[in-house]
């Protein structure tokens, strides 16, 4: 399933298609945020039924947004300064999205570090997938 989301991330030429782009950045990102949920829920149970369902649309809706944000704005990024494969645009996506996340914790300092952590992340894994590095190394077989 996750390879399916990427892929369709992927298949969206940049700077084109602004809201296919944001509707596969919330997929993906608001899957994640389903699976970390799964985890907090399980490994610390909620005190009754209504609050797990709290804290699962908690973590969902957060990283949805988040995604959302991240879509659109490096999309747009992407379309405004005319640069499509520039990972520029991704620093930027990602520090909108750190951004907002540190609004959702009503916290400057998580949105601050969030943006710069979001932002390079963003930018790096662009820069691998422009220049084709290996994260994993194909098997020898």
């Amino acid at each position: 399933m996750a390879r399916t989301l990427l892929h369709r991330y992927w298949e969206i030429p940049e700077g084109t298609e602004c809201h296919r782009k944001a509707y596969a950045s919330t997929s993906i990102s608001g899957a994640v945020g389903l699976i970390t949920s799964a985890y907090s829920v399980a490994l610390n149970p909620p005190g009754s039924f209504l609050e797990g369902v709290a804290r699962t649309g908690r973590y969902t809706f957060t990283a949805a947004a988040v995604g959302a944000i991240f879509g659109i704005t490096s999309c747009v990024s992407a379309q405004v300064r005319e640069k499509p494969d520039d990972p520029l645009n991704y620093l930027i996506g990602g520090c909108a999205g750190g951004l907002t996340l540190g609004a959702r914790t009503h916290s400057y300092g998580i949105g601050a570090a969030a943006c710069a952590y979001m932002g390079m992340m963003a930018a790096l894994v662009k820069m691998g997938q422009l220049e084709g590095w290996k994260v994993f190394a194909e098997p020898k077989v």
